[in-house]
């Protein structure tokens, strides 16, 4: 079962401890516009990351916050999912599907 964080530190110490690093879809980060943001894993293989520019916690964070999101993840793995504030709390109250029905 997945987890959910908003907490900076929760985030970057899981991160940090399975290689991942704060990124940006290429295509959406464009000028000052942050654009969609993905915590990519530069060692895994598994990780497609060709799509992803990395950035600063900083800027991460800012956009993180400023868009009210959380981070859905495993403890143990590398499954992670960001996803809105609003669908982490649905979560919390027992619908784990509820990031399938997010609004795009």
């Amino acid at each position: 079962m997945a987890d959910a964080a908003t907490d900076h530190a929760t985030i970057r110490k899981w991160a940090e401890a399975h290689g991942g690093k704060p990124a940006a879809v290429d295509r959406t980060h464009k000028g000052g516009d942050t654009g969609i943001l993905r915590i990519m894993f530069p060692k895994s293989k598994q990780s497609e990351h060709g799509a992803l520019v990395e950035i600063s916690r900083d800027e991460f964070f800012r956009q993180f916050d400023e868009s009210r999101l959380a981070l859905l993840y495993e403890k143990d793995g590398l499954f992670n999912k960001i996803i809105g504030r609003d669908t982490m709390e649905r979560h919390e109250h027992g619908d784990h599907h509820a990031s399938r029905h997010e609004k795009r």
